[in-house]
């Protein structure tokens, strides 16, 4: 299984208390320490389940906007983009669970025109607040069919670290990575309001396969 770059830390610092744990159970409890060693082992286990890394076919799109993250459809609907496009647009979001893959995709095809870190609060990913008040960056993308969509990495309760690669200039393809967030967040996507959305609420998504929307061009 291949792990991700950004798991070198986390494992490090999981596999030393996991040893370290483990051994003062062996010592102090002797037959008993597998009361311990085994509930960690599972814990142990999990964190190089989230960093892992799938094979992916990522084909080329124009008009369709992908799946950034994969992840379960919370939110779509209509809102004012204050930030970037200073307007209305169609709001996507798509929230991911500790145990999601946590690379984060351009939705878009195109040239990142914008890009701007938040720092911000920590409120649980789901709540509607979190978009505009949680810790956050931005990122805005010239399409290939020459709208601008606004999509936003949200750093949730558990998770406290966001990363994203992208500078402005850069050229983005659908699919592809850009960033990685630790431990459950979510992913917002704005779209212009003539945009045709296919996917709805409830929906479960894998990041860089699947069409959520698609754009006229």
């Amino acid at each position: 299984m291949k792990l991700h770059k950004e798991s070198k830390g986390t494992i490090t610092v999981a596999t030393i208390l996991f040893i370290i744990i483990s051994v003062l159970a062996i010592y102090f409890l002797k037959m008993w320490s597998l009361l311990i060693i085994m509930p960690i082992l599972v814990v142990y286990s999990l964190v190089f389940w989230f960093f892992r890394v799938p094979e992916r076919d990522i084909l080329e799109h124009r008009e369709n906007v992908i799946a950034p993250v994969d992840g379960k459809v919370v939110m779509i609907k209509e809102v004012d983009e204050t930030e970037f496009i200073k307007g209305k647009a169609i709001q996507v979001s798509i929230f991911m669970s500790p145990l999601n893959v946590h690379i984060c995709r351009y939705p878009v095809s195109g040239k990142v025109i914008y890009k701007k870190y938040h720092p911000g609060k920590y409120l649980v990913a789901w709540h509607e607040k979190s978009s505009t008040e949680n810790e956050r960056t931005t990122v805005a993308v010239e399409t290939a069919t020459n709208h601008k969509v606004v999509f936003r990495q949200i750093a949730g309760y558990v998770a406290r670290r966001i990363v994203f690669y992208c500078n402005e200039g850069d050229q983005a393809k659908a699919g592809h990575e850009f960033g990685f967030i630790k431990f459950g967040s979510r992913m917002d996507v704005f779209l212009p309001l003539d945009t045709e959305i296919i996917c709805k609420i409830g929906d479960i998504t894998k990041g860089g396969l699947d069409v959520i929307a698609k754009m006229k061009d």
